[in-house]
């Protein structure tokens, strides 16, 4: 690339004031160039969301405001309990969704969404109870009547309700 080939003709020059000047305008060009990578990749994230929340007709709003109490936006974040990707889907669930890969931004958005759709569904379009059973599982959330009385779940319903509204 040509940032090795600057750093390679910057390690043959003789003048020390020269080699950090340079150096220091590599360190910038490399800097710019992450940023421009993570503003690609975020701008990808949003279309991935817009077009899987479309296509699951789940309000995209919704899915952002849970990807950003999942992973803040990682798209390589990986929980203390094995959740994967940026919506955080636990290895059982990413393989009964059909996923082979659970960091691919495109995979996980699919597959969250699509089971998020499905728990929509199942607790008749209740953001709060389908957050709930994102969160603790649908069985913990039909055995209590509701939100689980776990203050993780709580918390993690309350966040994401007051992102997204």
């Amino acid at each position: 690339t040509q940032i090795e080939n600057d750093i390679k003709e910057n390690l043959q020059k003789d003048n020390k004031e020269e080699k950090i000047d340079n150096i220091e305008k590599i360190k910038e060009a490399i800097n710019l160039k992450s940023k421009i990578d993570l503003q690609a990749q975020s701008a990808n994230v949003e279309e991935i969301i817009e077009t899987f929340s479309n296509q699951y007709n789940v309000d995209s709003d919704f899915i952002k405001a849970i990807i950003q109490q999942e992973s803040g936006f990682n798209s390589n974040a990986t929980s203390k309990k094995g959740a994967m990707g940026l919506m955080q889907l636990m290895p059982e669930t990413a393989k009964s969704l059909g996923i082979s890969d659970a960091y691919n931004p495109n995979e996980n958005i699919e597959g969250g969404i699509k089971y998020l759709k499905g728990l929509l569904d199942r607790f008749d379009n209740n953001k709060e109870l389908a957050l709930a059973a994102y969160n603790a599982g649908p069985n913990a959330v039909k055995k209590y009547g509701g939100v689980p009385p776990y203050k993780e779940t709580q918390n993690y319903v309350r966040s994401i309700l007051s992102n997204y509204l």
